[in-house]
């Protein structure tokens, strides 16, 4: 695959509205599988890390998320870039949907179970691990909660008992009691449960199981759809958080430049 076509893919994914660049090293790097450059708009991949076109397209579309993020912040802010952090939790979720285009379009194909014994060793994982350690920890919580009312009744300070007896840190001990008091599946995995759980209103909380019971989208993915839904009705939309500030440097300036006109007068009198 030339650099041309591994362009055209990543364009097809999403369109960029600045232009970018795909090299690839001929290299083989033990550090990094590709890297970004933000101030010129360059997408490196070290193609010799790789055995198959699926690893390249991965590494590839890892690159061009960096490029669409860097385009979109730097609307707003114009010195974002390579001093910026980076691997954030919208950067994870663009990518994952990305991810999900490409192999929609037959470009990527994790593949995992085309292998009998990680396809085998994958569901012991799901049924075994993941749900059984989910069931659990609902039941854990739920053994906490009843503590805590028997702690009441005793005049025990329950932070105490969590503290010295349980030696629990308290914030594991709120997450477990939260999962244990609504009903949430536990097939999704313990860290999942957490993020449902975190969700108020019972039908917020079951549209949010659904993303992780159908599959398909990354914890990342899910809790950054969360953070866009929550911030709509409150107003936390990057663009309107910026014009809120300009509004008020706007104001802040006309203020000081009153006073400063003030400041002339008195001395130009002295």
């Amino acid at each position: 695959m030339d650099n041309e076509k591994i362009k055209e893919i990543l364009m097809e994914l999403e369109e960029s509205e600045i232009d970018f660049t795909v090299t690839q090293t001929g290299k083989e790097s033990k550090r990094v599988n590709g890297f970004y450059k933000p101030d010129t708009h360059e997408i490196f991949l070290h193609n010799k890390n790789f055995n198959s076109d699926y690893q390249l397209v991965y590494t590839a579309v890892h690159e061009y998320t960096h490029h669409l993020v860097t385009c979109e912040k730097q609307k707003y802010d114009p010195n974002y870039g390579s001093m910026c952090k980076v691997h954030t939790q919208e950067f994870w979720a663009k990518f994952g949907d990305l991810l999900k285009r490409a192999e929609d379009k037959g470009y990527y194909k994790i593949a995992w179970e085309s292998n009998d014994e990680l396809k085998a060793l994958t569901e012991d994982i799901k049924a075994n691990y993941l749900t059984k350690n989910g069931q659990l920890m609902q039941e854990f919580g739920k053994k906490l909660a009843r503590a805590m009312e028997l702690c009441k009744e005793a005049d025990v300070r329950y932070e105490d008992y969590i503290d010295r007896v349980l030696c629990l840190p308290r914030s594991s001990e709120k997450e477990i009691r939260k999962v244990g008091a609504v009903d949430v599946n536990p097939s999704i995995g313990f860290d999942n449960m957490k993020v449902v759980a975190s969700v108020k209103k019972k039908d917020d909380r079951a549209d949010v199981e659904q993303q992780f019971v159908e599959g398909g989208k990354s914890p990342a993915t899910v809790r950054e759809l969360m953070k866009q839904k929550a911030a709509k009705p409150s107003g936390n939309d990057p663009k309107m958080k910026l014009e809120r500030e300009k509004n008020r440097l706007e104001k802040t300036i006309a203020q000081l430049t009153q006073r400063l006109e003030v400041v002339e007068e008195t001395l130009a009198k002295l």
